[in-house]
């Protein structure tokens, strides 16, 4: 028996009687039997089928686990100096720290599992195996919490002490997808199939990369295209309104003390050039903008005002050929 077995069983037989809230009394009863280790592992075995019908609950267990102190069962403080020891060698502690994390990780306590790994992190303990496969679980921790950046960093490092370390180029492959950055995707895939070349995973994610990267570049030209043509049917626009003298108003930079005219309508040409079609939109909900119709002809969005009757008007597309 391992003496955190025994340290636990003696707990649990201290603190358990028929009047507590928190064991089984049923089990409680039988606890008596089970003096020897042979005895002990009979009793351990029978949590592989049972459970305590009156267990720490579930919400707010932290509170009845408050009162275990290791003054009052000396045997909690044995267990506690069996997993935090400072005098143990590092690569002990960050083994014991690596098995609380993926307890964690179980549990889906996603960030007690990082604290628990980058704990034994910080033991640096040597082991480049141990430090890989702390680094890919902290990978995978972070990668459930959405943290996508700090995934691929941990998968990058795991990548770096052990090229092939399959866990972690699955998920780093994962986080760039996640990430949007395909090519990348596909570079992790390709890295893992090298020494990996039969690997089920790798070869769906590489598709999936493959795939997301085609449709991304396909999207980006159709995006391309659309901005293309607003750009030709704006310039136009533009030169539409200037062939006809219309004259725009703009803020402008004032001139600079000392120019002279010609300075000043080069400003003014520099301020028609660049208008743009935000300029002329309508800020209400409308939204309503001068256009040129297939026939060549100006619409113009445009507001009466009759002051006298207090009233107004609207005419979101107002023709210039209108009498």
């Amino acid at each position: 028996m391992t003496p955190v077995c025994h340290s636990l069983y003696k707990i649990y037989k201290q603190h358990n009687n028929p009047s507590n809230l928190y064991f089984d009394p049923k089990m409680a009863s039988s606890g008596a039997q089970y003096e020897s280790d042979d005895g002990m592992d009979e009793f351990m075995d029978k949590f592989k089928t049972q459970r305590y019908k009156n267990a720490f609950p579930e919400e707010g267990w932290e509170e009845p686990l408050k009162r275990l102190t290791p003054k009052k069962y000396p045997e909690l403080a044995c267990l506690q100096a069996i997993i935090h020891d400072e005098d143990r060698p590092p690569e002990e502690q960050a083994k014991s720290l690596k098995d609380e994390g993926n307890e964690y990780f179980k549990e889906k306590n996603y960030q007690k599992a990082i604290l628990s790994y980058t704990a034994g992190l910080k033991k640096k303990c040597g082991d480049q195996e141990l430090d890989t496969v702390l680094l890919t679980n902290r990978a995978a921790a972070h990668f459930y919490l959405g943290n996508m950046r700090s995934a691929l960093n941990d998968a990058a490092a795991a990548k770096k002490i052990k090229p092939d370390h399959l866990k972690a180029l699955i998920r780093g492959a994962q986080c760039c997808i996640e990430l949007r950055i395909f090519a990348e995707a596909m570079q992790w895939c390709d890295e893992g199939l090298k020494a990996h070349p039969t690997d089920k995973k790798l070869l769906e994610l590489r598709a999936a990369a493959d795939k997301h990267k085609r449709a991304a570049e396909r999207d980006a030209r159709k995006v391309k295209a659309k901005e293309k043509k607003l750009h030709g049917q704006k310039e136009t626009l533009l030169a539409a309104i200037q062939d006809r003298g219309i004259k725009l108003l703009q803020s402008v930079k004032p001139p600079r003390r000392g120019s002279d005219s010609e300075d000043e309508d080069k400003g003014s040409s520099a301020a028609i050039s660049q208008l743009s079609l935000d300029d002329l939109s309508s800020q209400e909900v409308t939204g309503a903008q001068v256009f040129l119709d297939e026939q060549g002809s100006l619409h113009w969005p445009v507001l009466f005002l009759y002051p006298e009757h207090q009233q107004s008007d609207f005419i979101s597309a107002f023709c210039e050929n209108t009498s």
